[in-house]
């Protein structure tokens, strides 16, 4: 017998099957889509919810258990009308009536706080098939539009102002707050209120299509004077092509008529079919989240959305040849 078996045999039975499991659960406890890693008050406010609630649920499950086992098993004589009557009115109505009316009152007072005014910006996401087009309202009347990821001001309490076309998609930062779901001819709000920088992901929580695995979106909070700097940046129109390959790009983009369905502000492209271009290439992904920012990930991208977003409205340009196609990639990856 060697080492290994006999390793395996003083384990105790199931043994194996948690130990192969336990690295699936550890992994839902960490990272930027964890909502147990809080990146500001809201989703604080929802943990210690959610562990109330679980307590609360620990106790009533133990409660009522704990009575029906002393009845059937502790206590298996027939017992007096007086004792059944005093059962039922005490384990049967007072108990989780009083346990579960404490978890209200206590789930009601945490509202006021989750449905604070704002203080920051004002956003306005709408959900596209499938990525999202988003909107920063500025106070001088003007607005900066770009896609696929939010950028927030920490210790600033922004708005946002949601908003679908087609069909019902649903707005979530787990480690930043709650989700709010999006209707077509609707706009619903909700407020955030970031505190520790960093980069969070974000998802719609409402299936919405064959690409709903898919729309995702980067949510970068950031100290109050770089995220102004930020957004004086992005309402800039677009930097001129860097390299002559670039260059080649910028014709051939506008030339194989992409201009009709996206915006690349400085240029003849003002299309509003499809996500804002103009600093393109100064996100942190391509495609609500699908492929990074490289030159490789655009000509991936331009040559084929469909292989790598099933259902995208872009058409692929597979009719160009790999050099066409690398031009474009680097004319979209200098828009910065």
């Amino acid at each position: 017998m060697t080492r290994d078996t006999r390793a395996r045999r003083a384990l105790p039975p199931g043994s194996s099957r948690l130990l192969l499991a336990s690295p699936l659960l550890l992994a839902a406890c960490e990272g930027r889509q964890s909502v147990l890693v809080d990146g500001g008050a809201d989703a604080r406010i929802l943990t210690d919810l959610f562990v109330v609630m679980l307590v609360g649920a620990v106790v009533l499950w133990f409660g009522m258990n704990g009575l029906f086992y002393w009845a059937t098993r502790r206590s298996p004589a027939p017992h007096s009308q007086r004792v059944a009557n005093w059962l039922v009115v005490l384990g049967g109505i007072l108990f989780p009536t009083v346990t579960l009316g404490a978890l209200l009152v206590y789930g009601l007072t945490l509202m006021p706080e989750l449905r604070a005014t704002g203080d920051g910006p004002v956003i306005r996401v709408t959900g596209e098939q499938w990525w999202w087009r988003v909107e920063y309202e500025r106070e001088d009347g003007s607005t900066v539009t770009t896609a696929n990821e939010i950028r927030l001001p920490a210790g600033e309490r922004s708005t946002f102002l949601l908003d679908s076309k087609k069909v019902i998609h649903s707005f979530w930062v787990p480690s930043l707050g709650g989700k709010m779901d999006m209707f077509p001819g609707r706009v619903t709000e909700m407020t955030l209120g970031p505190e520790k920088p960093g980069i969070y992901r974000g998802q719609c929580a409402e299936f919405c299509g064959e690409s709903h695995a898919w729309m995702a979106f980067e949510a970068e909070v950031m100290e109050p004077d770089a995220f102004e700097a930020w957004l004086d940046a992005e309402a800039e129109p677009a930097a001129a092509p860097a390299t002559p390959e670039a260059g080649r790009g910028a014709a051939l983009f506008l030339t194989q008529g992409c201009g009709a369905c996206h915006t690349v502000r400085g240029t003849p492209a003002m299309g509003r079919v499809g996500p804002d271009l103009t600093h393109v290439g100064a996100r942190h992904s391509l495609a609500a989240g699908r492929l990074g920012t490289g030159v490789e990930d655009f000509a991936r991208w331009v040559a084929n959305p469909g292989a790598w977003k099933p259902g995208a409205e872009m058409p692929a340009y597979d009719h160009l040849s790999d050099a066409q196609i690398g031009a474009i990639a680097a004319y979209l990856e200098g828009l910065e």
